[in-house]
């Protein structure tokens, strides 16, 4: 193996809902590597959000405004990046949502939304690209699944089932298509620093660490939250023809929370 097989050289990446966040940093690693990223968002002023982080970060990237849930308008957006930038050689599936409320408070229409965007999504933007990346003879799909692929979690029941969906969407991928040269591959997060978990992080006014963020740090070995750089070369691994034998793999990066039982009471 040499280094140059981890360069994403020449490559174009489409990283969905990568306006910011753990999405926007994934995209930005693989620009820094040599790919040309393009990426998605829901509506018009997330993609202008997007374009300027970039466009701060010294990145030329292209944004379209593309709901992943409806599948012809994936298509659409698809074929126009084709057009304008090239056959699609890495996939992420990142755009995602949850939502925190009680199973028996949930109701079945809030249910299937999140297993719309968190599950049926990474199906409907993977089936729009794997035919290319067939006729190409290669292709690299990374699914942006959850510790809650593994375990469940109180008031999370449709963002645990649709991630324990994606997990297993993940390993038929890799099963199906792997005979042309796709692999298909998932990065598990841990509980990452970012501007939406900042609310369970804030200090208390009696100058004590939020509950949650105790909990997170009891949980985790490494003792912190994770970073979204530390996302960011696991994703240029599996991206690149550095895991070109590696498929259907769930690579969790969460400080090593799978491999704790938790601290023994005091």
């Amino acid at each position: 193996m040499e280094m140059k097989d981890f360069s994403l050289q020449g490559k174009v990446a489409l990283v969905t809902g990568a306006s910011y966040g753990i999405g926007f940093a994934i995209a930005s690693a693989f620009a820094a590597v040599g790919a040309r990223v393009v990426f998605n968002d829901i509506r018009q002023e997330l993609v202008d959000k997007g374009l300027a982080a970039y466009a701060a970060a010294g990145i030329e990237a292209k944004g379209y405004v593309c709901d992943v849930t409806d599948e012809a308008a994936v298509q659409a957006m698809v074929a126009q990046i084709e057009r304008e930038v090239g056959v699609i050689d890495i996939l992420v599936n990142n755009a995602g949502i949850i939502r925190r409320i009680p199973m028996t408070e949930m109701s079945a229409e809030e249910f299937r939304k999140v297993i719309d965007v968190d599950l049926n999504a990474p199906f409907i933007v993977s089936k729009a690209v794997i035919p290319a990346m067939i006729r190409k003879g290669h292709g690299k799909i990374i699914n942006i699944c959850s510790m809650m692929s593994e375990f469940g979690r109180e008031t999370v029941s449709a963002y645990a089932a649709a991630k324990g969906g994606l997990k297993m969407l993940t390993r038929n991928i890799a099963s199906e298509y792997g005979q042309y040269n796709i692999q298909c591959n998932g990065i598990g997060p841990g509980y990452i620093a970012t501007p939406q978990t900042a609310p369970l992080r804030e200090t208390q006014p009696d100058g004590s660490r939020h509950p949650f963020d105790q909990f997170i740090l009891a949980k985790t070995p490494a003792g912190r939250w994770g970073e979204t750089a530390d996302l960011q070369g696991p994703a240029v691994f599996l991206a690149s023809d550095a895991s070109n034998f590696v498929n259907g793999l769930i690579l969790y990066v969460d400080g090593g929370i799978h491999a704790y039982i938790g601290k023994q009471p005091g």
